[in-house]
């Protein structure tokens, strides 16, 4: 591809009438912000990301629907200056019509793309059939999804939640119990936790205090106590530290996604793996961004050759509603006695069924080989077409989990990309360039992205590196 191809601008019906929807009439009522949020792709990013800067005007309808975010949602998201009506395929649509090519796959969960046509039917059907009955009886979509995780993995019990943190809440309460089951006799069982450096395994306290950046947890302290955090990958570290009688439970990704698309070795999870047993302690697999085929294996785990005592799930799993899981051998899972746990909503039947859509899709060898190809063909196309810029550090990644390490910042590459219709993250410190893009994204769409961000890249010129 010798230049940027442009993005093809479809047109969609006519935008609803918005100020009426959003009865703006009512703005008087709130304190407008004097100061605009700023602006970043990364949900973990550092704050020293600019504002982003559009080089055409927004339009009406944007403006207004902005204005109105502003002023009745609280303000815990950096949006970036774009307002979505619709999506197929690989492909995000604004409410002006422009067309945009999705390489973030709503942060890792849109495996299946936009709309596909599966999912679309599991959900209609079931949301015709039951949505919801709650925890308190059986539903049927709920334990055949459970079984179909069970057949496919490690695992020999299920625990649904609604997102990945809630999963790792549950499973920081499960290390515990199993601590506590485990050694009746002891008044003081094993109630710490190990995690690592760029580690980010969510906002709730409990994942929270699991997650390494400090200025996450600062403003909410005190967070849960007992972690200690360690060098993602340093061995003799981890060996030291894992104790018996005080290390419940070590948490780590095997391939860290907001941390900066660092993969772990198989030397490392294994020397893990050893620890824990020799200690008593439970290993803990968050595959909450990695798992689910995003590395063209089932679960990053298979790559590994390391089965976890525990593993979390979350991101794709239900194709875009929200779920969460957690995956235990039935060592774990006996501690567990009824009302140690619940959730209202988790595992509920709309869910679970869309979920077994997309499972029964991603789980398909020829489909997950797939990713390897494409995953392998994104890399050698950006380290071609990147490789000589004086920026770009590194091209890492495994399957379709990929980033671009820059000597700078890399949110005004990220704010370029979008105006020329590519929508990418930003991961680690803000130096890195994520892309998670849909499962199903085709080798022409890779090669446009690449050529998109190869023609962007002159934005990062000037900034100074941090």
């Amino acid at each position: 591809m010798s230049s940027i191809q442009s993005l093809h601008i479809s047109h969609i019906s006519p935008p609803i009438d918005l100020p009426r929807l959003f009865k703006l009439e009512k703005r008087e009522r709130f304190a407008f912000r004097a100061q605009s949020p700023k602006i970043s792709s990364c949900l973990v990013s550092d704050a020293q990301h600019k504002e982003a800067a559009s080089s055409k005007p927004l339009s009406k309808v944007s403006k207004e629907v902005i204005e109105t975010e502003r002023n009745v949602l609280v303000g815990t998201y950096a949006r970036a200056p774009v307002v979505f009506k619709s999506g197929k395929g690989c492909k995000l649509y604004d409410v002006d019509g422009k067309e945009y090519l999705d390489m973030t796959a709503g942060i890792a969960v849109n495996s299946l793309g936009h709309g596909d046509p599966d999912w679309v039917n599991a959900v209609v059907e079931q949301a015709n059939t039951l949505t919801h009955v709650s925890n308190v009886y059986y539903s049927i979509p709920q334990v055949t999804l459970g079984k179909r995780l069970v057949e496919f993995s490690f695992a020999d019990r299920v625990f649904f939640t609604n997102s990945g943190t809630e999963a790792n809440e549950a499973a920081i309460k499960f290390s515990r119990k199993f601590q506590r089951f485990s050694n009746p006799n002891n008044k003081h069982p094993a109630t710490e936790f190990i995690a690592f450096s760029n580690s980010f395994h969510g906002r709730t306290m409990g994942a929270l205090a699991l997650t390494s950046k400090e200025h996450y947890r600062s403003p909410f302290e005190p967070v849960m106590p007992g972690v200690t955090f360690l060098e993602y990958g340093k061995i003799e570290e981890a060996q030291k530290a894992i104790q018996p009688g005080k290390t419940a439970a070590v948490f780590v990704e095997p391939i860290q996604g907001e941390g900066g698309i660092y993969g772990a070795t198989k030397e490392f999870l294994k020397i893990l793996r050893t620890a824990c047993d020799d200690a008593g302690a439970l290993l803990v697999f968050d595959e909450v961004q990695c798992g689910l085929g995003r590395t063209g294996y089932l679960w990053a785990y298979e790559a590994f050759g390391v089965t976890p005592d525990i593993m979390t799930l979350a991101k794709p799993l239900a194709g875009g509603l929200p779920i969460g899981v957690v995956l235990t051998t039935e060592r774990v899972a006996a501690a567990i006695n009824y009302g140690d746990h619940g959730s209202t909503f988790a595992g509920g039947p709309l869910v679970c069924h869309a979920a077994l859509a997309v499972l029964d899709k991603i789980r398909n060898p020829a489909f997950l080989a797939s990713v390897t190809r494409k995953g392998q063909y994104l890399k050698e196309l950006l380290i071609k077409k990147l490789g000589g810029n004086q920026h770009v550090k590194e091209v890492r990644g495994f399957g379709l989990i990929v980033g671009i390490e820059l000597d700078v910042q890399a949110s005004p590459l990220v704010n370029a990309c979008r105006e020329a219709g590519l929508l990418v993250l930003t991961a680690g410190k803000g130096n890195v360039v994520r892309l998670v893009p849909p499962l199903i994204i085709s080798e022409e769409e890779l090669e446009l992205s690449a050529e998109v961000i190869r023609s962007c890249l002159p934005a990062l010129d000037g900034n100074a590196s941090d």
